[in-house]
């Protein structure tokens, strides 16, 4: 796997760490959830099971990246293509949700799907 595929890679997989933070671990922070056009306090509480949940599955396409890039090797390399391939599925079903969606789909899956471009291509 080319190295500039591999730094794609490792952002996607930095970036959804950061997601699992909001989601799992700071869900409660009214900042938080009103990035995810949360309305009130109340949606929120509602929404927390899933939220954390969503957050945990981030984290794990995230350590499947950062595995994948540590092994160093094919079996490594497919794991990355897989975990990549994983989180540009799931923003091209959150953009079929609804124009509200298309920048967080965007912000999702644009360097999974350069990482899976490059990988490729080079």
């Amino acid at each position: 796997m080319p190295v500039i595929a591999q730094v794609f890679a490792a952002i996607a997989a930095a970036l959804h760490v950061f997601i699992f933070a909001m989601e799992s671990v700071l869900w409660s922070q009214p900042k938080v959830w009103k990035r995810f056009a949360v309305e009130s306090q109340a949606n929120a509480d509602v929404l927390r099971p899933m939220a954390f949940n969503q957050g945990f599955y981030n984290l794990f396409l995230a350590i499947g990246i950062a595995v994948g890039l540590i092994m160093h090797n094919d079996a490594g390399y497919a794991i990355v293509i897989f975990a990549c391939a994983s989180i540009v599925g799931a923003a091209l079903v959150l953009a079929v949700g609804g124009k509200q969606y298309y920048r967080a789909a965007v912000m999702q899956g644009i360097t999974p799907a350069i990482a899976l471009v490059l990988a490729g291509v080079l």
